[in-house]
């Protein structure tokens, strides 16, 4: 790791940590968002599987899996290898996976693109900046893994690593 991808590595853990700080408490005067806002609208990038403009998240009428990452976290690559295993195997399922990462003039929209073409990401990626996202499915932490069924409710929601056979167990009743 050189040295700007320390330093930005540095600058998304604060970001992200103040993040989920605000998703769980809420801005001074502001009131929390809740599960039952979704879906929510979030702004999609340019990489591979993925588009850039906008989409709703859950996909409405449609089971989804929703990845919630970051670029310097870890385990978040672990998570993408083990979504991309099953993904074949769910082609009625949307999947879709957004970072609460905040682009700027040193972190930018095409790094973020970069790292999930990277990590073989193959499916529509988003940016949360302001962790609407993190806030109404309730992470405490990072990855977190909601599957959402095609009404719209919250079937399932993992804070850390979630394995294939998790996945599987949570997916198949609902397709």
């Amino acid at each position: 790791m050189n040295r700007r991808q320390t330093v930005a590595a540095i600058a998304g853990l604060g970001l992200t940590g103040g993040s989920l700080w605000v998703a769980q408490t809420g801005l001074p005067g502001m009131t929390s968002r809740s599960d039952t806002e979704l879906p929510l609208r979030v702004e999609t990038l340019d990489a591979r599987g993925s588009t850039a403009g906008e989409t709703l998240v859950p996909t409405p009428g449609t089971v989804t899996v929703v990845d919630l990452f970051a670029t310097w976290c870890a385990p978040c690559d672990d998570q993408l290898e083990v979504l991309r295993a099953i993904r074949s195997e769910y082609d009625d399922v949307s999947f879709i996976s957004v970072t609460n990462e905040r682009p700027s003039e040193t972190f930018t929209r095409a790094d973020i693109a970069a790292w999930w073409n990277r990590n073989g990401g193959a499916w529509t990626v988003g940016l949360d900046p302001g962790s609407e996202l993190l806030a109404a499915f309730g992470a405490g932490g990072l990855p977190y893994i909601a599957i959402v069924d095609e009404h719209g409710a919250i079937e399932f929601g993992h804070s850390g690593l979630a394995g294939t056979e998790t996945l599987r167990d949570q997916l198949d009743p609902l397709v």
